[in-house]
């Protein structure tokens, strides 16, 4: 007898339509799964039938079992298949009386218990299975909370064999879940460090708000104990909420990763993402022998904070420059070519030179000038002609700490900044995927900086004394656009394209400093 439902296979953050189908006979207990299964999906016929007796579902006849995973030319990878496999092997042998098999998915691991587990990923296969128009999608009670924010189509938990076949064959009532994810969203009931304990820095910490409110990169300059890394540390307590798309969009890319959830089942808060200095390439851009998603993905509509930016493998940060220009990163394997979105904002913090102190007022610097060079060619130059904002974080003096007054609170930072940020969402309405200033087509920028042509002709002059590329007055304008939008102007002023360009990095007298 022969049995079909369906499920999904992981490509990219996408899923593709599995269907499950399953022959039965009376026979010597054969059974062979074919549709370019790996090894995980092998071994199913080595849980199966121990799930099916541990449940009392063991069939009563020998069987001889195929089992066909099509389309056979996509590989299908994990033990997600184990569920729909036992539903359908059950089916096909009489034991499940639903005759309308074929309008469920299901995803699962099963245990030798018959325990349903969590697997990855059950987020873009639900999404998959609504597109397709099934009636309901049958998974893990753990995941049916991430499953559960795609509206129309049900969700059904389980958390053992033995109730998916009871709720199919009419003898259980499973109430479906449903979860709405405009009530998950923007909720902050996590802590954050807040600005109010940053005494000083003035100057960075405007460069940090103009940053987050236009998403722009920002890189931070500095010797240690300035400041560098706490204040990067408080950057997720001024960020915006995310929104339900970018919430939708976010998780699918932790669900696909295996990530755990900020709150344990779906990503409600923006990233922010660590990684230390020994990451890999492949740890920061996605990939392997079985791709997966890297952290410049799983920073998606977030933070990618490198801290002692410098000390990263050079080939590591070389790897940065696709996915800070386009937003998204095409990896290329034997085993899948697969795209994941990579629209992040890269916050990077550095030591000047090996000892920390070249040009420190309060410290002497121990490197030559040959060492300084080459400690600040880790950083290449086309990688820097990619982060907007460049500053130096000045040291503050520890005698003036008790006197100085508490700094601004983040919850007024991020005021302005959602401000900023709602005039951005109606400029550029009707443009998808464009969010911020940082997001927006070049074309369309020039269309929103209007500034004046004594403003311009200045602009340019100051472009080409400084011998800036085209990138980089790209980058000026798009910060002048920020600027103005924190100040609820209209037009970029004069004052914003000059305060755009000191946050360009730079020491005339020293060459040695980027540009």
């Amino acid at each position: 007898m022969l049995a079909k439902c369906y499920s999904g296979a992981i490509s990219g953050v996408d899923a593709r339509t599995v269907e499950i189908e399953v022959h039965s006979q009376i026979g010597t207990s054969q059974f062979a799964i074919v549709g370019l299964p790996d090894t995980a999906v092998k071994e199913a016929k080595d849980r199966i039938p121990k799930a099916l007796k541990n449940q009392g579902l063991a069939l009563k006849k020998e069987y001889d079992v195929t089992v066909n995973l099509a389309p056979a030319d996509v590989r299908k990878e994990g033990p997600i298949y184990d569920l729909p496999i036992a539903v359908s092997l059950l089916k096909a042998a009489g034991a499940i009386k639903n005759a309308h098999l074929e309008e469920y998915a299901l995803a699962g691991e099963l245990a030798l218990s018959g325990e349903v587990r969590h697997v990855r990923g059950i987020l873009p296969i639900v999404l998959e299975m609504k597109r397709i128009g099934r009636r309901a999608v049958i998974v893990p009670a753990a995941d049916a909370e991430e499953a559960s924010v795609v509206p129309g189509i049900d969700v059904i938990p389980v958390n053992v064999l033995q109730e998916a076949v009871q709720y199919l064959n009419g003898e259980r009532t499973i109430r479906a879940h449903y979860t709405d994810l405009g009530d998950l969203v923007g909720r902050d009931e996590l802590s954050y460090d807040d600005f109010a304990d940053v005494k000083g820095q003035a100057d960075a910490k405007r460069a940090i708000e103009v940053a987050v409110a236009g998403g722009h990169n920002i890189l931070m300059i500095g010797s240690p104990g300035s400041g560098k890394t706490m204040l990067a540390r408080r950057i997720p307590s001024i960020l915006p909420p995310l929104t339900v798309e970018e919430a939708l969009e976010v998780s699918r890319i932790h669900s696909v990763a295996g990530e755990a959830k900020s709150d344990g089942r779906f990503v409600t808060r923006r990233p922010f993402r660590a990684p230390h200095h020994t990451v890999s390439s492949i740890g920061l851009l996605g990939g392997g022998a079985h791709p997966m998603p890297g952290e410049v993905s799983l920073a998606h509509r977030g933070v990618l904070f490198l801290d002692e930016f410098a000390e990263f493998p050079r080939h590591a940060l070389e790897v940065l420059r696709q996915p800070l220009e386009d937003g998204h990163v095409g990896v290329s394997r034997a085993a899948a070519v697969c795209d994941y979105p990579s629209k992040f904002m890269l916050v990077a913090a550095m030591n000047p030179c090996p000892c920390g102190y070249y040009n420190d007022r309060t410290h002497p610097c121990r490197c030559s000038q040959n060492t300084v060079m080459k400690y600040q060619s880790r950083v290449s130059g086309p990688l820097l002609d990619r982060i907007d904002i460049q500053i130096e974080v000045p040291p503050v003096e520890v005698k003036k700490l008790p006197v100085m007054e508490e700094g601004e609170p983040s919850a007024a930072i991020r005021g302005r900044i959602m401000k900023a940020r709602a005039i951005q969402a109606e400029r550029y309405r009707g443009m998808p995927g464009v969010h911020t200033n940082a997001d927006v087509r070049s074309r369309d920028l020039a269309k929103a900086c209007l500034f004046s042509a004594a403003g311009r002709e200045r602009l340019v002059r100051i472009i080409e004394r400084l011998n800036l590329s085209a990138r980089a007055y790209d980058k000026v304008l798009r910060v002048a656009r920020t600027l103005a939008d924190l100040r609820g102007g209209e037009a970029v002023a004069d004052e914003d394209l000059m305060e755009a360009l000191t946050f360009r990095r730079l020491d005339e007298e020293d060459n040695s400093f980027w540009m």
